[in-house]
């Protein structure tokens, strides 16, 4: 039989039409033991400065998903809007500096920040207008930044402007705690892609050299058994992992970084922030899925297990 609908079109716990619950619901009573609203603790705020992903699975939209599931707030500057599915990016439109700018100063003139991370910034203006507010930022007090130096999509669309390049090396990589790129991020920041986990401990010594405290090249695409190599410039830590048979890994990138802003947020050292980082972003990508007719993202609903690694 179908279901009964009371006359005034209330549906038990449901919104009624006059905008107030509806009687009866488990809602109406909260527990016993809950804190007022203004006395429940505050979680770490991780400040994702980004462009928008329309399919949902990089961009922005993982930053924040990554962070829900790490149980930090996230916060957005948005620095562009992409046009895109799962086949590519059809569209692109900046954001002018002056919005950048002005995104930053709302956020950071009410709202502790406790960490930042940096992703599709687009062009050489708004790439500076982010260099001038993160200092501004730091004005106040130590806050550690993670730049993912997004400069081509997971589908070969380029996201930086050619002149956009040199000013994140001079202006933003010098601020940056740990800077996050793969092999052709690497080749554009030093003329040189790694072909062998040398060459990527070698290109993490020269990226170091324009500024970053820490550098992470990620060696997914090279062949074999994929290795991160991390690198504070004397030491170099390697982060093995087993080669995961999905195809679906549209976000990956964006989550990483995300992930280790997050744990950098909550209290992690670098190198266990980066590890942590890699567990959840592996689980991730082990809950892929199919999205549209081409690369699907990776997932980020993983349940308490996924959501808070152990470091």
């Amino acid at each position: 039989m179908p279901a009964t609908v009371p006359e005034s079109g209330d549906v038990p716990g449901r919104m009624p039409a006059t905008g107030m619950p509806a009687t009866g619901s488990p809602a109406d009573e909260p527990p016993a033991d809950e804190p007022p609203a203004d006395e429940r603790p505050v979680p770490p705020c991780v400040l994702a400065v980004a462009g928008s992903d329309s399919s949902g699975g990089a961009g922005l939209q993982a930053d924040l998903k990554t962070m829900l599931a790490l149980g930090v707030h996230g916060l957005t500057v948005v620095c562009a809007v992409t046009a895109q599915n799962s086949r590519g990016v059809t569209a692109s439109y900046d954001l002018p500096p002056a919005a950048v700018t002005a995104q930053f100063d709302a956020l950071t003139s009410d709202i502790a920040v406790q960490a930042v991370k940096t992703g599709m910034l687009a062009t050489a203006a708004n790439v500076a207008a982010v260099a001038a507010a993160l200092t501004q930022l730091r004005a106040a007090g130590p806050v550690p930044v993670v730049v993912d130096p997004v400069a081509v999509s997971s589908h070969g669309d380029p996201l930086l402007a050619e002149e956009a390049l040199a000013v994140l090396r001079q202006r933003l990589l010098p601020l940056a705690t740990v800077v996050t790129p793969n092999l052709d991020e690497a080749r554009l920041l030093t003329g040189t892609r790694p072909a062998d986990e040398d060459g990527m401990a070698r290109a993490a010594a020269a990226i170091r050299e324009l500024g970053p405290r820490w550098v992470l090249v990620k060696g997914g695409h090279l062949p074999g058994a994929p290795v991160d190599v991390l690198s504070d410039g004397e030491r170099v830590w390697r982060f093995p992992g087993p080669r995961l048979a999905s195809p679906h890994t549209h976000g990956t990138g964006c989550t990483l970084a995300s992930a280790i802003a997050s744990r950098l947020a909550l209290g992690d050292d670098v190198p266990a922030a980066v590890r942590a980082a890699k567990q959840f972003t592996a689980a991730a990508i082990r809950s892929g899925f199919p999205l549209g007719t081409g690369t699907g993202p990776v997932g980020h609903r993983l349940g308490p297990a996924g959501a808070q690694p152990s470091g």
